[in-house]
């Protein structure tokens, strides 16, 4: 874990007609670490982290990226200064393969007599590298991602984070419908996102995986950051009474 925040979100406050989801909220994270966000239905997890992904503009605060100021009001914004995210829905087309899911949207090309075409084969060569950095096996790269197993699909919703420089991965409940080998599979592959340099930004209910899998906790209730824990040195019972007393 480095020593310098990579990121930090300050006095984020975010309103939706006469509800205060984010009030005065605070989110510090750093490279090479799991960071889960945990709290209650409606302590604010999501906003806060549509906020960091640009989903959402806050109406107040500010966001630190690499110690300088962030503008982040866009999807767009995040990408560029190396923000991914993937949430439960895993956004994948199902009647594409691998290799166009990993670069949908921001296809390899090739020019021809006359016109631009999709260049499928560098494609699937980035594609298959990744998933080998990432030690991501999968039985065949061209067959619609459909046909793969929920464990299978999350991965390659991650993956796709890797191809494009990402140093912050932040993931929405990532093993929530997943049995309990694919729910290992998946933890590994956070692992190993961290051993590559990044920052993960973790949404989860569970605290049996968060506990086995995070480096630090933070805790949100009611729209504010109650405290964060080191998670080697937090117990359930902790995390369950910042949770529900809102105090730290």
């Amino acid at each position: 874990m480095s020593l310098s925040p990579l990121v930090e979100m300050r006095q984020i406050s975010k309103r939706y007609g006469g509800v205060q989801a984010l009030d005065g909220a605070e989110l510090t994270i750093y490279s090479r670490e799991i960071h889960a966000l945990v709290g209650d239905n409606a302590a604010g997890k999501s906003t806060l982290v549509k906020v960091l992904s640009g989903a959402v503009p806050a109406d107040a605060g500010t966001i630190l990226f690499d110690g300088r100021p962030a503008h982040v009001r866009s999807p767009r914004d995040a990408k560029a200064i190396g923000i991914e995210t993937v949430y439960q829905d895993l956004a994948l087309a199902e009647n594409l393969d691998v290799p166009a899911n990993i670069f949908l949207g921001r296809e390899l090309v090739h020019a021809g007599p006359g016109r631009i075409f999709l260049d499928h084969r560098r494609m699937e060569r980035q594609a298959r590298a990744l998933l080998d950095r990432l030690k991501i096996r999968l039985p065949h790269l061209r067959r619609p991602v459909r046909v793969l197993s929920g464990g299978q699909r999350q991965c390659v919703a991650i993956a796709r984070c890797m191809a494009f420089n990402a140093r912050v991965v932040i993931l929405d409940e990532p093993t929530a419908s997943l049995g309990v080998t694919e729910t290992t599979q998946v933890h590994e592959l956070v692992r190993d996102l961290r051993a590559h340099d990044l920052a993960v930004l973790m949404i989860s209910h569970n605290l049996n995986h968060v506990l086995g899998l995070a480096d630090r906790i933070t805790v949100m209730k009611a729209g504010r950051t109650v405290g964060s824990l080191v998670a080697a040195q937090a117990t359930q019972e902790a995390i369950l009474r910042m949770i529900m007393t809102g105090a730290p």
